[in-house]
């Protein structure tokens, strides 16, 4: 049996990224940036963030209202200062923040072709601060191809 084999290249970089507090940043922008400067022409790129009260979401990026949606419902499911929580060392979102973090994730992964990372049309990358303070948050893009 033959096998066929390619080299593989990794490529690393980090950025951060400063809130506003408890809502969306847009890195799509970011994160292409850092496919295209990889020289890697097909693989995957893996973006993580190294926090557990924001997380990493693709999601519509033509219509705000969606994000804004996104948010309200998940005030709902997951609200501040609820008394079941124990957690609460932060503040009455810290709890909620972790939650919500969990629940949505920390890392996404991404198609690359042509040295570009795949997103449809209206698909864009955002970090989506849960604590209602500003924070500086370190995302790390990961490539992986050839």
């Amino acid at each position: 049996m033959s096998r066929a084999t390619t080299a593989e290249h990794v490529a690393q970089t980090g950025f951060t990224v400063h809130t506003r507090g408890r809502g969306f940043s847009e890195i799509t922008e970011k994160v292409a940036e850092i496919v295209s400067a990889s020289g890697i022409h097909t693989g995957i790129a893996h973006v993580f963030t190294a926090h557990t009260s924001c997380s990493l979401i693709i999601c519509e990026n033509a219509d705000p209202a969606v994000r804004g949606d996104l948010e309200r419902w998940l005030a709902r499911a997951v609200p501040d200062g609820d008394s079941i929580f124990e957690h609460d060392a932060e503040g009455p979102d810290d709890m909620p923040a972790h939650i919500r973090s969990i629940l949505t994730g920390v890392s996404l992964t991404l198609p690359v072709h042509g040295g570009k990372a795949q997103l449809g049309t209206w698909q864009g990358v955002f970090l989506w601060e849960h604590r209602v303070d500003p924070h500086q948050r370190k995302v790390t893009v990961t490539v992986l191809g050839h």
